[in-house]
């Protein structure tokens, strides 16, 4: 006998905004989610005060029931979510989880990966297909197993990506279309409407997105200059692409890229002083639009310039 979506019970995984909206539709849809997992609150900001994550703050507005477990194997962890007697898992931008625990319900348990598997497994696969000049892009709904983000698949959805988009702005879509895919992923999974589709990737050479690191944002001036916009929409505003400036660290949130025959060295840099700020590139010039320099606030290059004496 096929279930009805709405009366299984759910059990949503997720932490950051990107999670929010999946678990919001999934609320507005009348889903019956009978707990929430989230990760343990932390210190953040200036201050370092306790913050609670996304996910927990729209759990505790709908009074819904929380774990936050440090450890998830941790048995008394354990013990909790099979008290709630989950049909189903949903994961949503959470961590790696063992397989006690995906393997739990019955239904087992779907993740949304924000990329078409399989290529751009892993911790950033919006950022990277950004640094790497895709052209699309999309989400991806899948059952977890043992290797991270390798599952058979359920529903994908892609969408073009603008040359104007940046991370920032390719996140909010992928979350939106993320959060339709997954609760029309849940309708027709549970009425037997999918049929899981293995991840071929054979002969094929996949791209992968791993977790970003700090060096990851440093711009080398003798790439192309595609190269180096591509890398600057990929990282703004978080956590940002960055070179230097008069030895300071800075960063740069929005730039134009001019292809053209250069005659200077790669890094050099060209100002009147008043309009413009570019770096010279392989094949051409980075015009930088908007920027931070250490210890300033982001601003607009041109007000920058007005306030800025170069060393």
């Amino acid at each position: 006998m096929i279930k009805d979506p709405k009366s299984i019970r759910i059990v949503f995984m997720g932490t950051p905004d990107f999670a929010v909206a999946s678990l919001q539709a999934l609320l507005d849809q009348g889903f019956n989610v009978v707990g929430v997992i989230t990760a343990p609150d932390k210190p953040a900001g200036r201050g370092l005060e306790i913050q609670q994550s996304p996910v927990k703050q729209l759990a505790v507005t709908y009074k819904l029931p929380l774990l936050q477990p440090i450890k998830l194997k941790d048995p008394d962890f354990l013990e909790q979510l099979k008290a709630w007697k989950p049909d189903l898992q949903i994961v949503v931008a959470f961590r790696m989880l063992p397989e006690v625990v995906w393997a739990l319900p019955a239904q087992g348990t779907i993740n949304l990966h924000g990329s078409l598997l399989p290529n751009y497994r892993g911790a950033a696969p919006i950022n990277w297909a950004l640094i790497n000049g895709e052209k699309k892009t999309g989400v991806t709904t899948f059952l977890l197993k043992h290797e991270i983000d390798t599952g058979d698949m359920l529903l994908q959805k892609e969408i073009e990506i603008e040359e104007t988009d940046n991370f920032g702005s390719l996140y909010n879509k992928l979350k939106v279309m993320g959060a339709a895919v997954l609760t029309e992923t849940i309708e027709r999974y549970v009425q037997n409407e999918i049929t899981p589709t293995p991840q071929f990737n054979a002969g094929q050479s996949l791209k992968s997105a791993p977790k970003l690191e700090k060096e990851t944002g440093a711009i080398n001036w003798n790439s192309s200059v595609c190269t180096i916009n591509n890398l600057i929409r990929g990282l703004s505003p978080v956590p940002g692409a960055y070179a230097k400036l008069d030895g300071k660290t800075l960063k740069i949130y929005y730039a134009v890229a001019i292809e053209e025959k250069i005659t200077v060295e790669p890094g050099t840099i060209e100002t009147d002083g008043k309009n413009y700020l570019r770096f010279a590139c392989q094949d051409g010039w980075l015009q930088l639009e908007e920027i931070q320099l250490e210890g300033k606030k982001r601003m607009k290059t041109i007000p920058f310039l007005q306030g800025y004496r170069f060393s």
